[in-house]
C-alpha cells in the first residue's frame, strides 16, 4: 500500500535525483584519485584502489539487504535513512586526514548508497502505473542516472582542480538535505509488509567475506603471497563466505534464493556481471592515473577526456535497445566482450608519452561499445523466463555482480600491476619511474583482458539462446533499470 500521490513528476524528478547522487559519486572520485593519493599520503595503487573499492564492495554487499528492509520497514523510510548515510558519510570523508578514515567512510558511503537506491527505484515502480506511464518514468530515470555518469567526470575535474579534491564529496551534503527535505513533502510512504526475519548475517558475511579477498590480494601486492597477513586474510574470507552459503541454504527467507542459480541463464548473466565490470573499473582507474601523472593532464581534461566513454555507452545502448529483438542475444554476449578485449589491449600498448586521438580515444570506443552491448543483452538474456516475483532477485544479482566484480577485479589488476611495476624498477628500467609505471599500467590492461575472454566462454556455454519477443521487452525495461550500474562511466 502507498498514500495517494499528488504530484508524480515531483516525485519521480526527488527520486532520480538521489539515483544521480549516488552515480555521480562513483565517477567523481575517479578524477580526483592522483589529488587524493598525494594529499593523504597513500603508499601506491595497491593501498588507493581502496578508495574505489570499499564504495563498491559495501554498494553491491549490502544491496540485496537494502531491497529487503525497503520492502519490510517502508521504502520512504529507507530511502530517507539511506540519504542521511550517504550525506553524512559523504561529509566525514570529505574531512578525512588519513587514508584509513576515506576508506571507512567511503565504506559507509556505499551502505548509504545500497539502503537509498532500491527503495528509490521501488518507489518509482509503485507510484508509476504499468504500461506506458511507468515506462516513460523509467526512461527518465535511466537518462538521469546515465547523465550522473557524464556528469561526473566533468564534475569531478572541475571541483579538483579549481576548488579542492574535498568538495567531490562535500556537495553531496547540500544534494542530500535538499532531496530529503522534498522527499518528505512529495515522495509518499508506503506499508511495511509483514514481518518476517532480516538476513543481516547474510549480507554482513558476505561483505566481510569480500573485503577480507580484496585486502588479501592487496597485501599480497605489497608483503607477497606466503606473508602471514596475506594467508590470514584469505582465511577469514573463506570462513565467511563459507558461512554466507550455509546461512543462505538453511534459512526460510534468505538473502539471495541459491535454487536460482538452477536457471543457467541467471548463473550466466551473474558471472558476465562479475568479469565485465573487473575489466571497466580498472580501466578508469589506471587512465585516470596515467592521464594525470604520466601525461599531465589536469583533473578537468582528465575529466572531459572520458566524457566520450559514456556518451558511446549511452549511444550503443538506446540502439541495442531498440534492436534486441531482431538479434541473438548468445551471439552478441559473445562477441561483445571481445570487442571490450579488443579496447583493452589497445590500451595495453599505451607509450610514456601518447596522444589523445590514436593512443586513447580508440580504445575507449571499444570498450563503451562492447560494454553497452553486454548490459542491455545481459539484462534481457538473463531475466528471460523469470517470474515477475523473481526479477527483483535476478536485477539485484546482476547490480550486486557489477559492483563486487569490479572490486575484486581491481584487486585483481592492482597485484598484476604493481608485481610489473616493481619488476621494472628492480630490473633498473630505463625511463625510471614513469616508464616502470606505464609498464604496470600495460600488464593490468592485459589481465582485465582475460576477464572479457573468460566472459565470452561463458556466454558460449553456459547461456541458451532466446530471441527477445515484446514479453521480454516489456520485462527488460523494469529489471534493466534495476540493474543500471552504479560504476565509473555507465
Amino acid at each position: 500500500m502507498i498514500e495517494k500521490v499528488k504530484h508524480k513528476g515531483l516525485a519521480l524528478a526527488i527520486l532520480a535525483a538521489a539515483q544521480f547522487m549516488v552515480i555521480l559519486d562513483a565517477t567523481i572520485v575517479n578524477v580526483a584519485l592522483p589529488a587524493i593519493q598525494k594529499a593523504l599520503h597513500f603508499h601506491g595503487e595497491s593501498e588507493l584502489q581502496w578508495v574505489v573499492t570499499a564504495y563498491a564492495l559495501a554498494f553491491g554487499g549490502f544491496l540485496l539487504l537494502g531491497g529487503r528492509l525497503a520492502d519490510l520497514f517502508g521504502r520512504r523510510k529507507l530511502f530517507l535513512t539511506g540519504i542521511v548515510v550517504f550525506a553524512l558519510s559523504s561529509l566525514a570523508a570529505g574531512l578525512a586526514q588519513d587514508p584509513t578514515q576515506i576508506i571507512v567512510f567511503r565504506a559507509l558511503q556505499g551502505l548509504g548508497g545500497a539502503l537509498l537506491s532500491p527503495a528509490a527505484l521501488s518507489l518509482v515502480l509503485t507510484i508509476f502505473k504499468e504500461g506506458p506511464e511507468r515506462n516513460k518514468a523509467l526512461g527518465v530515470w535511466s537518462m538521469v542516472a546515465a547523465g550522473g555518469g557524464a556528469v561526473g567526470l566533468l564534475l569531478g575535474g572541475l571541483l579538483t582542480q579549481y576548488v579542492n579534491w574535498r568538495w567531490n564529496f562535500f556537495i553531496n551534503v547540500p544534494l542530500g538535505a535538499l532531496t530529503m527535505l522534498a522527499a518528505y513533502k512529495y515522495v509518499p510512504a508506503s506499508l511495511p509488509q509483514a514481518k518476517q526475519r532480516v538476513d543481516y548475517l547474510g549480507a554482513v558475511s558476505i561483505t566481510g567475506g569480500l573485503m577480507s579477498l580484496v585486502y588479501g590480494l592487496a597485501k599480497a601486492a605489497d608483503a607477497g603471497w606466503g606473508a602471514t597477513s596475506t594467508l590470514v586474510s584469505f582465511g577469514i574470507a573463506a570462513a565467511l563466505l563459507i558461512t554466507f552459503v550455509v546461512n543462505e541454504a538453511r534459512i526460510k527467507h534468505p538473502l539471495i534464493r541459491l535454487s536460482i542459480f538452477s536457471r543457467r541463464n541467471v548463473t550466466g548473466g551473474t558471472i558476465i556481471q562479475l568479469l565485465m565490470p573487473a575489466a571497466m573499473f580498472g580501466m578508469f582507474f589506471y587512465l585516470s592515473i596515467y592521464q594525470q601523472q604520466i601525461l599531465g593532464y589536469s583533473p578537468t581534461k582528465t575529466g572531459v577526456a572520458n566524457i566520450p566513454f559514456t556518451l558511446a555507452i549511452m549511444l550503443v545502448a538506446g540502439v541495442m535497445s531498440r534492436q534486441i529483438t531482431k538479434i541473438n542475444p548468445k551471439a552478441v554476449l559473445t562477441i561483445a566482450p571481445l570487442i571490450v578485449g579488443a579496447g583493452l589491449l589497445y590500451f595495453a600498448r599505451i607509450p610514456v608519452h601518447a596522444s589523445y586521438l590514436t593512443d586513447i580515444l580508440p580504445g575507449m570506443l571499444l570498450m563503451a561499445s562492447g560494454m553497452a552491448a553486454v548490459f542491455v543483452t545481459a539484462t534481457m538474456a538473463t531475466t528471460n523466463g523469470v517470474s515477475h516475483e523473481e526479477s527483483g532477485l535476478v536485477s539485484g544479482l546482476l547490480n550486486t555482480g557489477q559492483q563486487v566484480g569490479g572490486a575484486i577485479g581491481l584487486a585483481v589488476l592492482t597485484v598484476v600491476s604493481t608485481a610489473a611495476t616493481k619488476s621494472e624498477l628492480a630490473n633498473n628500467a630505463v625511463g625510471g619511474v614513469p616508464h616502470a609505471l606505464v609498464h604496470g599500467f600495460q600488464r593490468g590492461f592485459i589481465a582485465a583482458a582475460v576477464f572479457t575472454v573468460v566472459a565470452s566462454f561463458v556466454a558460449l556455454v553456459v547461456f541458451k539462446i532466446h530471441r527477445a519477443d515484446a514479453a521480454d521487452i516489456k520485462q527488460e525495461a523494469e529489471t534493466e533499470a534495476e540493474a543500471l550500474a552504479a560504476i565509473p562511466g555507465a
